[in-house]
C-alpha cells in the first residue's frame, strides 16, 4: 500500500507551539514566527489571537523592533521535558559546575529539584545519570556569586554605569567606575569586559574577585560592532605588570597553534619567524606551562622579569639530566629517588 502524508498539525496544536515559541523568546515579530510555525504572517496572527480568545495575554509590542511577546505574570502550563532534554540538561550542569553532584551545592540543590519535579519516567534517567557520574572540577573554574552577576547582567543590558569593589591576585582592594559591555563565560570562568574610567582603557576583571558591584549615576553607548568573546581574548594578554617579547624561529601559521590569547599577540615577522608580544602578572607560569611546551626555537628578548623565569627553568631541566654526584653521600641520595 502507498504511505500516506502525515496530516497537517491542527490549529490546536499550532496555538500550543505558538505559545512555546513566546515563551522562550523575550519579543517575537510576525515573520519570526511564521517561519517558525511553517505558516504565513497573517496565520501566524490568527494563531496569536486564539491564544488571546484563551485568556493568556500576548502583548503586542510597537517599533522597529517589535513583535509579540507574553505579559507579565502570565501563568503557564508546566515546563514539559523530553528525556534527551532532561539528560543533555544534567550533562550540561555537571560538564559546567562539576560540584552540582553534590545537593548542598547551590545549583546541585535547583538541580535536585528539576528532577524531583518530572514524570518518573522521564525524572529516573536524569536522577540516575546525577547519582552514577564522577565529575573532575576544573581547575580554571571559579565559583561566582550569582547575585554579583545578575548586577552586572542588569547592568550590561541597561548600559549603566557600575562602582566595583574588586580584590586582585595580590589580595589588594580597590574600588573604581566601569561601563559594564558584556559578561563572558570562558573555560569555567566568568569575565566582566568593560571599560575603566580609572585606567581610562578597556579591562577584563574576573566577576569571582568582585566583592560589590553597585549600579550608579551615568550611561554609556557600547563600541561599535562589539565582539565580546574576541575583545575578551585580546585583552586577556594585556595589561599586566610585566612585559614578555618573545621570537619564533617558525612560520606564524604553525606558532599560532600553541598561542593561548592570555600570552599576548603573535604577529609575523617574516615566512620564517614571529614575535609574540605581551604582559603577565605571572612569570614564572609564563615560562613553566605555556612557553615550555612550544615545540619550536624560540628566543625570550624580554622583558627581565621573564628572562629570569626563563633562567631558573633552564637550571632545573638541566638538573634532571645531569649525571649524579660522585660522592658516597650523594650516591645514596640518588639511590632514594624513584627512578
Amino acid at each position: 500500500m502507498p504511505r500516506s502524508e502525515p496530516a497537517a498539525p491542527s490549529p490546536t496544536a499550532r496555538a500550543l507551539r505558538t505559545l512555546e515559541i513566546l515563551q522562550n523568546r523575550p519579543v517575537t515579530t510576525a515573520d519570526q514566527l511564521a517561519a517558525r510555525l511553517g505558516v504565513t504572517e497573517r496565520a501566524a496572527r490568527r494563531y496569536v489571537e486564539i491564544l488571546r480568545e484563551a485568556g493568556i495575554p500576548v502583548a503586542s509590542v510597537r517599533g522597529p523592533h517589535g513583535g509579540y511577546r507574553l505579559g507579565r505574570g502570565t501563568r503557564l502550563p508546566p515546563v514539559v521535558f523530553t528525556q534527551e532534554e532532561a539528560l543533555g540538561l544534567v550533562m550540561a550542569v555537571l560538564d559546567g559546575r562539576p560540584a552540582a553532584i553534590d545537593a548542598d551545592d547551590l545549583v546541585g540543590s535547583a538541580l535536585g529539584k528539576v528532577i524531583q519535579a518530572l514524570p518518573a519516567g522521564i525524572g529516573r534517567p536524569a536522577g540516575t545519570l546525577r547519582a552514577h557520574t564522577a565529575a573532575v572540577p576544573d581547575r580554571e573554574s571559579a565559583p561566582t556569586d550569582p547575585a554579583t552577576t545578575s548586577v552586572l547582567v542588569d547592568a550590561v543590558a541597561a548600559r549603566r554605569r557600575v562602582r566595583l569593589t574588586y580584590r586582585g591576585e595580590s589580595g589588594r582592594a580597590w574600588a573604581g567606575d566601569v561601563d559594564p559591555w558584556a559578561v563572558v563565560v570562558r573555560h569555567g570562568r566568568w569575565y566582566l569586559l568593560c571599560h575603566s574610567h580609572h585606567a581610562n582603557a578597556i579591562r577584563t576583571y574576573r566577576i569571582d574577585r568582585v566583592e560589590t558591584a553597585e549600579p550608579i549615576a551615568g550611561t554609556f553607548d557600547l563600541p561599535e560592532n562589539l565582539d565580546p568573546v574576541a575583545m575578551l581574548e585580546e585583552n586577556l594578554g594585556a595589561g599586566w605588570e610585566f612585559s614578555t617579547r618573545v621570537v619564533f624561529a617558525a612560520p606564524h601559521a604553525e606558532v599560532a597553534r600553541y598561542i593561548r590569547p592570555p600570552m599576548g599577540r603573535l604577529e609575523p615577522l617574516d615566512d620564517a619567524s614571529c614575535v609574540l608580544v605581551g604582559t603577565t602578572r605571572n612569570t614564572a607560569m609564563y615560562a613553566q606551562e605555556w612557553l615550555a611546551g612550544i615545540p619550536f626555537p624560540f628566543r625570550v628578548e624580554g622583558g627581565d622579569e621573564l628572562r629570569a623565569a626563563m633562567t631558573s627553568l633552564a637550571v632545573l631541566l638541566n638538573a634532571a639530566i645531569a649525571d649524579p654526584p660522585a660522592s658516597p653521600a650523594g650516591a645514596a641520595h640518588w639511590e632514594l629517588m624513584p627512578g
